[in-house]
């Protein structure tokens, strides 16, 4: 048995790296979980929300008053009853590269997408809200839409914000290394890649929801929400109800996902906090599912002109990128409509050593319901691009698909990239090989060669990438964003009892920080883990916190939770320490007591402790408070770490439907050390699940009026267990030598590689027919339509 720097006893029994059942598991798995939907107040109203029918327009007339005549209707605002103010989200660039706009809570005087909310109704029942509703009258002076990137930057295009010219909301142009063009010029070999991808929903399983109401004891708005930064969700309420910070209270119950979609603020939340405000009455909205396949935050459409070049041995030289996004109608707060555009130009050599490197990034706002990030934030796409790229050049220069991705991996840490970006050590090489060797030894590739003889299409596909995880406040001032998130506040208190509890300003919605974190703590204070709880989500109890999203949790808030126990874990040995009237550094932590280094034999428990500090304070040393609490926080104040992994597919295309079937996925990941390697691998085949969507079945489209064409789930094809394959993953282990656990991060990873993998799979297939296809989703018409080619190729011949 060893002992760590606290001096807590390590090795038997440690917890960290164990796949402990998850805690939260039987109380959701037996319904008594507690969701926005469930709670229930005295009083409570419904909300709904009358939307746009129109993608772009002014309001010329709302009439509310046949609303209010509806039996069970007690309300119906308009922006100007409620009288809001906007939700703003600003970077600090100047305004040729960053324009502000305005997000209100209502619309006020014109509408940007089909489904903006533009008033709000308030009854004593869900039905009546609705019916509420159908009752508005809202009239439009409706203007021509812009559906598209390509239709916003025309020249003359309708503008979606009249300060927006060419409805560019972002335009940066970065790195362009010195004599990049002459790089090109003397090449060997330039590919090209130009590939958009498809418009996605999220598609948490709990759709957003609030529940408020004022609580007159404290003078205090209370919000209920499923948000994943309930702290932000705070700051928005106050400025937009003007008042103060500690008059708004903000609580997140169980959460059914949120993948991104719940780190930004949403307006609908607001507005209940309004009404509820108004009328002094607890005021719930659950979103449907209609509003919110088509009126909430979507992500991933993008457009990417891409070439590299190449020598003759497949090293690349130089890489120079066009990427253009499509955010919708407005910022989202706090990232901005920059969130897509800055993580790719910022990010997209990735895994390679790209010696030169120029790009251009745009954000361009259209009529269409807003975007937020999404697991993995452009990532999928701009990995996909850069896969493509080197499966070209293989394919031009006539090298194996996997050996020119070994010429052009970074193997030597840590890294600092053209992009100024500094990796710290990862098994970029090493996962690649082991990804291929795994294939090989199943037999893949002799199937794949026996098929091609009897004529089936099976192709198999790789894709290298790292995950930046570990964000922190330098990072993200590197994007110069106005908000800079990036720290975590934790606190760790024991009580009479020597149970403790900790609090956690990051916000699980489905990562299971119940077990993680609580499997930190007891490892750094040698307790029990039943002895330890978690609070997270409350804005009042959590001091606090800038929530969950890429990938933070464990990396940043773990660390801040590890300090905090560690520090608790001091005044539990100075206690003890001055009982024996000897030195700190002649005790140490185990098994929920302190004892002698010297004489193991002689401890105190927690408990005996515990009680000295609240109940005994008459005993106490002069130096040492009544009470067991500690706080600390983390921050990262370098690039963060990078995360890292690669995927191989193996799929068969059916030719007389242009399906894709998955035969095998294998991912190989390293995500540092793995608090629980179970969570991490749930966590992996959910975000593989998500990737397999984008690259086969999910996109959001519009007609050319702007109304959106899937509002169910009969027109937006959701994969289910029948089309994801069983996924093996394999781990490999490189500690982080900057946070406080060694973990990296590994929420957003599976989604990263997946569409890369499957899109140079299906390529693979192809390549005896001569077609490559580049933009996703990949659906059974575009295969079908390559297959029937061949086919026609070869009866022609």
């Amino acid at each position: 048995m060893t002992r760590g720097e606290n001096g807590a006893r390590q090795g038997e029994g440690r917890l960290i790296g164990r796949s402990v059942p998850r805690r939260e598991d039987p109380r959701l798995l037996t319904g008594r979980g507690r969701f926005v939907d469930d709670i229930a107040l005295p009083g409570m109203l419904h909300a709904q929300f009358v939307r746009s029918t129109v993608a772009h327009g002014e309001i010329t007339a709302i009439d509310l008053s046949a609303v209010r005549a509806v039996p069970g209707v007690v309300a119906a605002f308009t922006a100007e009853d409620l009288k809001a103010g906007d939700i703003i989200a600003r970077l600090d660039r100047p305004p040729q590269e960053f324009v502000t706009t305005a997000m209100p809570v209502l619309a006020r005087d014109r509408v940007r997408y089909v489904g903006e909310p533009v008033a709000i109704v308030v009854a004593r029942d869900a039905y009546a809200a609705e019916d509420g509703i159908e009752a508005a009258r809202v009239r439009y002076a409706v203007r021509p839409p812009v559906t598209s990137e390509a239709a916003a930057l025309a020249d003359g295009a309708p503008l979606v914000h009249a300060e927006a010219a060419r409805n560019t909301l972002v335009d940066v142009e970065l790195f362009a290394t010195d004599g990049i063009d002459e790089v090109f010029a003397a090449a060997d070999r330039v590919v090209r890649v130009e590939a958009r991808t498809g418009r996605q929903n999220a598609l948490p399983l709990e759709t957003r929801g609030a529940v408020a109401h004022w609580d007159d004891r404290e003078e205090q708005l209370v919000l209920h929400t499923c948000t994943q930064v309930p702290h932000q969700v705070r700051t928005v309420a106050s400025r937009c109800l003007r008042l103060a910070e500690r008059a708004v209270r903000v609580v997140v119950p169980d959460m059914g996902g949120g993948f991104g979609l719940k780190c930004v603020v949403g307006r609908e939340e607001i507005a209940a906090a309004a009404a509820a405000l108004r009328l002094r009455r607890p005021v719930k909205w659950i979103e449907d599912r209609k509003d919110a396949l088509s009126a909430s935050f979507l992500a991933r459409e993008q457009h990417y002109d891409v070439r590299a070049a190449f020598d003759a041995n497949g090293r690349i030289l130089a890489l120079d990128a066009d990427v253009v996004c499509d955010m919708g109608a407005y910022s989202c707060y706090p990232f901005t409509a920059g969130i897509e555009p800055l993580m790719a130009a910022a990010e997209m050599p990735g895994v390679y050593t790209v010696p030169a490197y120029r790009v251009r990034g745009r954000a361009v706002a259209t009529n269409k319901a807003p975007s937020a990030p999404y697991r993995g934030v452009s990532r999928p796409q701009y990995v996909m691009v850069m896969e493509r790229l080197f499966e070209r050049a293989a394919r031009e220069l006539d090298l194996d698909p996997v050996e020119i991705r070994r010429r052009n991996l970074i193997t030597s840490f840590p890294y600092t990239g053209v992009n100024g970006i500094t990796y710290d050590p990862g098994s970029y090489r090493e996962s690649l090989d082991l990804c291929e060797r795994t294939l090989r030894a199943e037999g893949w590739y002799d199937r794949q060669r026996t098929a091609r003889a009897e004529g089936r299409h099976v192709g198999i596909g790789y894709a290298c990438f790292s995950e930046r995880t570990g964000y922190g406040s330098a990072a993200f001032a590197q994007r110069k964003m106005a908000v800079v998130p990036g720290f975590d506040l934790s606190e760790a208190r024991m009580d009479p009892s020597g149970a403790v509890t900790v609090t956690t300003g990051t916000m699980s919605h489905g990562q299971s920080h119940e077990t993680t974190l609580a499997q930190i703590v007891a490892d750094e204070l040698g307790l029990d883990l039943d002895k330890v709880r978690l609070h997270q989500g409350d804005t009042d109890r959590v001091p606090y916190g800038w929530g969950t999203f890429a990938s933070r949790s464990v990396a940043i808030g773990g660390s801040a939770v590890r300090l905090a126990a560690g520090r608790l874990g001091d005044k539990l040995r100075a206690l003890a320490a001055a009982r024996w009237d000897v030195p700190v550094d002649r005790t140490a932590l185990g098994r929920g007591e302190v004892f002698r280094r010297d004489d193991p034999d002689t401890a105190i428990g927690y408990v005996e402790l515990a009680e000295l500090a609240y109940l005994r304070a008459d005993l106490l040393p002069k130096d040492i408070e009544p009470g067991l609490t500690a706080t600390a926080s983390f921050d990262v104040f370098n690039d963060g770490t990078f995360s890292n992994a690669t995927h191989g597919t193996v799929v068969e295309l059916a030719p007389d439907t242009g399906r894709v079937e998955i035969l095998r996925y294998v991912c190989v990941e390293d995500c540092g050390v793995a608090i629980n390697p179970q969570v991490v691998e749930g966590q992996c085949r959910g975000g593989i699940a998500q990737g397999i969507a984008g690259a086969l079945f999910e996109r959001v489209t519009y007609d050319a009026q702007g109304e959106p064409s899937a509002t169910s789930f009969m027109d937006y094809k959701v994969p289910t267990a029948h089309e994801i394959p069983d996924v093996a993953i394999h781990h490999l282990q490189t500690p982080c030598a900057f946070t406080e656990t060694g973990a990296k991060g590994a929420g957003e990873g599976g989604t990263i590689g997946a569409p890369a993998a499957v899109l140079n799979a299906v390529n693979d297939a192809l390549r005896p027919t001569g077609v490559e296809l580049d933009d996703t989703p990949i659906t059974p018409e575009t295969v079908h339509r390559a297959l029937h080619r061949r086919h026609y190729q070869e009866s022609t011949r």
